[in-house]
């Protein structure tokens, strides 16, 4: 599982970084290398515009993994190049973004935005796989969870749009519940597909939300 994520519009970037002059820039080597979009190469180029910005880059890095602990170690190891910069740009998903910020008191501004939690379809395609809302069916829906692979975020379907197999928001796309109705008709477990769920309460756990493993 990965954050795929996608580059802000350099624009955008521009503009929230114009208060500072002085910036290190840190990469990922996971999700963002693995998506283009804050990998070796990607944090090389925008080295190169903000330089052409007049911004004097104090260094960079790609992390192996940013929201790691490792990240703090390799902080260190990068201690006066981020002690001469005003502001911290950093090119992973939002995990890293924070993880970096709490280790420093300087502005830590985010170049990219985290879209999803996702697993790579086919090679370059990323699709969406969890959404983390704390009360998983796939047991019962074939291993595919509705939330995610229906439009609609259904629980109990199809919709009266299904036609055909596909979706009716998108007809490039298959119907959620067509494909759990085959899996489940290869499992022998159709019955499943009777059953009623109850509406997702998105308040199981209130945000912020955390857990303790004991």
């Amino acid at each position: 599982m990965k954050s795929i994520t996608k580059q802000k519009d350099f624009e955008a970037v521009k503009e929230i970084l114009e208060p500072f002059d002085r910036i290190f820039i840190f990469g990922c080597g996971t999700c963002t290398t693995m998506t283009h979009t804050g990998g070796v190469e990607e944090v090389a180029e925008m080295c190169g515009k903000l330089q052409e910005l007049g911004k004097l880059v104090t260094g960079s890095t790609v992390v192996p993994t940013a929201c790691d602990e490792v990240t703090e170690e390799i902080m260190k190891q990068h201690g006066q190049a981020i002690e001469n910069a005003t502001a911290i740009l950093v090119m992973s998903c939002a995990l890293g973004v924070q993880k970096i910020a709490s280790y420093i008191e300087k502005p830590v501004i985010p170049a990219v935005d985290t879209l999803f939690i996702g697993v790579e379809d086919t090679p370059g395609t990323f699709k969406e796989a969890c959404d983390q809302c704390g009360q998983c069916i796939i047991g019962e829906t074939a291993g595919i969870c509705p939330i995610t692979a229906c439009h609609k975020g259904l629980v109990n379907g199809p919709c009266g749009g299904t036609s055909n197999g596909k979706c009716e928001v998108d007809k490039e796309r298959d119907c959620a519940f067509t494909l759990i109705y085959n899996r489940l008709k290869i499992q022998g477990r159709l019955d499943l597909m009777k059953k009623y769920h109850e509406p997702k309460n998105y308040h199981v756990e209130p945000r912020p939300k955390v857990i303790k493993v004991s």
